[in-house]
């Protein structure tokens, strides 16, 4: 686990990354959103420096790899596949509404899910008989609270038995914060580093696998 929400699978040498809403700002800005231009190149950056810091063979997107429709963020995009040398697929998300074909010019193969040992690898949280799940799509969160009543909500992994769910690498995406359900564990995001969550006090709550 890295602190962007990267996830490195060693033994096959694949980088996963979900959620990372690439053409988001430009979107909102485009509808007058007073969101920071440089908020675009961010993403790029964060994308760059993951992938130099582990040089996977493959980088498998879980869906959501662009917001909404083409706009200006695509141009960077290409130009950022150009400078890599690894293999790319897009497992497709709810967002991902751009023709596979625009990502095939750029030998990038879009697929629904990803099957590999027994790894499921899919966008929406999905249980499947004898298959560990990794997937997105929640963007999930976990909140801290301190004394005096103060708390902070930081992007984390959710991991049970059979699923992870990895947090959104995205900036400005949002979060959706998930209460502690029993045998889970919660690895957050803080700064340059990924921390165990202790589970003090485990409250039910309705279950996100499908």
């Amino acid at each position: 686990m890295h602190f962007s929400g990267a996830l490195f699978w060693a033994e096959h040498s694949i980088l996963l990354i979900s959620d990372v809403h690439l053409g988001k700002v430009s979107h909102f800005r485009k509808y007058g959103a007073a969101v920071p231009q440089q908020a675009v190149q961010q993403n790029f950056d964060a994308l760059t420096s993951v992938v130099e810091h582990f040089n996977p063979e493959s980088i498998i997107f879980l869906g959501d790899l662009f917001h909404s429709s083409l706009n200006t963020e695509w141009l960077l995009f290409e130009e950022w596949v150009k400078n890599t040398s690894q293999e790319i697929l897009l497992v497709s998300g709810n967002h991902d509404i751009i023709s596979p074909l625009k990502y095939e010019e750029l030998y990038i193969k879009v697929i629904p899910e990803l099957i590999k040992d027994s790894f499921l690898l899919t966008h929406h949280p999905e249980v499947r008989d004898e298959m560990f799940n990794f997937s997105g799509h929640i963007h999930p969160a976990i909140r801290l609270s301190g004394l005096g009543r103060q708390s902070v909500r930081l992007p984390c992994f959710y991991k049970t038995d059979h699923q992870m769910i990895l947090p959104a690498f995205g900036e400005f995406t949002g979060t959706y914060t998930l209460e502690p359900s029993e045998g889970c564990e919660i690895f957050a995001l803080l700064g340059d580093a990924v921390l165990p969550v202790p589970i003090k006090e485990v409250k039910k709550k309705r279950s996100y696998r499908k």
